[in-house]
């Protein structure tokens, strides 16, 4: 038996080996058409829709020329290996978003030429400060300049720009009939005033700054009484500061609630003559103390006792369809003939009231007209020792000026440009998002 089975031994194991892998390969042969259309069908079928997210394909992370993973020593235990692991993920994922940043655009869409939201002037140096809204700083020009026809622009004597002065969407403007210093209320992105002396010039930092309320926009002094009036667009709102306050000072009052009328306010201005505080609203407002309640009012100059505080009434508003008010921004008073001028941002005109109006009364004058260049402007300022009104026009880069009896499409008596003079502002202000029209070809940005 035993020499039997040694004798078999040698022959049997191999033969039913060889056996075996000839049927084993001819089996693979035979089922590799049929395999190959499994394989297909069941990718078809994972293709199909299920309403389930699907993998349609896949491609390797790994660089050509390199190891798709960190190498890891088989002893490492796995709290050493997971961490390792996470650390080389947060590694790529930096050098993408590095590499996504550093991207260079296609194309750019920007506004290079200055646009003035705001102008005042030293009549002490009788020079004119133009605020730029759009590259974030003030030029200063010459009282007298004005640009010939065919000059493409003229130039400043100096500028304050710069990461370094803090300015960001600046659109209040003061200049101290003492001092020269020159003070910039930021709107939008940077809750602060900045304070500049007259002979700065580039990109300087500010030699006082007063932390604000978020959306400051108009200014006003009561050199008086060393005191210092704010708007505040969002919580439709005025703030009083000491006129030399900085840092963490808190306001010595403020008019607020839901009494006041105000709406999005906007210019403010002063008739020390009077006691009188003049507000120009836009007319969005808040109707109860509850966060979120509101409506929208026409827009309108509501006039308070100069010393209000609180939730307190105004004496008088001016607003209807006469007064054509159009998103009033800046104004200013002339105490003397008792007139109020209204820089009118949608209507590209000035409107002149009397400081006694009220109701839906209309305006005693209107400049408006292609003659005399305004397009929407933003600031105004009242020269009473010159006996002239300028105002920084937002939408074609330009400051005019005015006679205080202008009247209808009048002419400017100067004009002072940033840019040629056919180049109308891009109006990008701000842009919180971006469309595009298929049909028209359009891109479109709300601001």
């Amino acid at each position: 038996m035993m020499s039997r089975i040694r004798r078999r031994i040698p022959f049997g194991p191999w033969f039913i080996l060889f056996f075996l892998s000839a049927g084993t390969v001819a089996t693979l042969v035979s089922m590799r058409p049929q395999a190959e259309s499994l394989r297909k069908s069941g990718v078809d079928a994972l293709r199909a829709a299920n309403g389930q997210a699907q993998l349609v394909a896949s491609v390797p992370l790994a660089p050509e020329n390199g190891e798709m993973c960190e190498w890891m020593p088989a002893s490492m235990s796995p709290s050493a290996m997971i961490l390792a692991q996470t650390r080389a993920a947060q590694t790529a994922e930096r050098e993408a978003k590095s590499e996504v940043a550093d991207r260079a655009p296609v194309r750019t869409i920007k506004d290079t030429y200055p646009t003035y939201s705001a102008i005042a002037v030293d009549l002490n140096t009788n020079e004119v400060y133009m605020q730029d809204e759009n590259l974030f700083g003030y030029r200063v020009f010459n009282r007298m300049d004005n640009t010939p026809a065919n000059a493409a622009m003229t130039e400043p004597k100096r500028i304050v720009q710069g990461l370094d002065t803090g300015m960001e969407f600046n659109c209040g403007l003061y200049v101290d009939p003492k001092t020269g210093d020159v003070y910039s209320v930021n709107n939008d992105t940077q809750d602060s005033m900045v304070i500049f002396p007259r002979e700065a010039k580039g990109n300087v930092k500010p030699k006082r700054k007063l932390h604000t309320p978020h959306g400051t926009y108009g200014i006003a002094v009561d050199e008086e009484d060393i005191e210092l009036y704010m708007t505040v667009e969002h919580q439709n709102s005025v703030v009083v500061y000491n006129k030399f306050a900085e840092g963490e000072d808190k306001p010595l009052r403020e008019i607020k609630g839901v009494k006041t009328e105000l709406a999005d306010p906007h210019g403010i201005a002063i008739d020390k003559k009077n006691n009188l505080l003049f507000i120009t609203n836009h007319g969005s407002r808040v109707t109860e103390d509850v966060i979120g309640s509101g409506r929208f009012s026409p827009p309108s100059i509501t006039v308070y006792p100069l010393k209000s505080k609180g939730d307190v009434a105004p004496i008088r508003i001016i607003h209807g369809d006469k007064t054509q008010l159009n998103w009033p921004a800046a104004l200013a008073v002339d105490e003397e003939r008792g007139e109020i001028y209204v820089a009118n941002d949608a209507g590209d005109s000035m409107l002149v009231f009397k400081t006694t109006d009220s109701g839906d009364a209309a305006p005693t004058r209107v400049v408006k007209g292609p003659r005399t260049q305004i397009k929407a402007p933003t600031g105004v300022f009242f020269d009473a020792k010159n006996k002239e009104v300028w105002l920084s026009n937002m939408g074609n880069h330009r400051a005019t000026v005015f006679s205080i009896t202008a009247d209808g499409n009048a002419a400017p008596a100067r004009v002072i440009r940033s840019a040629p003079a056919d180049k109308m502002a891009m109006a990008i202000g701000n842009p919180g998002a971006v469309g595009y029209d298929t049909k028209r070809e359009e891109i479109l940005i709300p601001n």
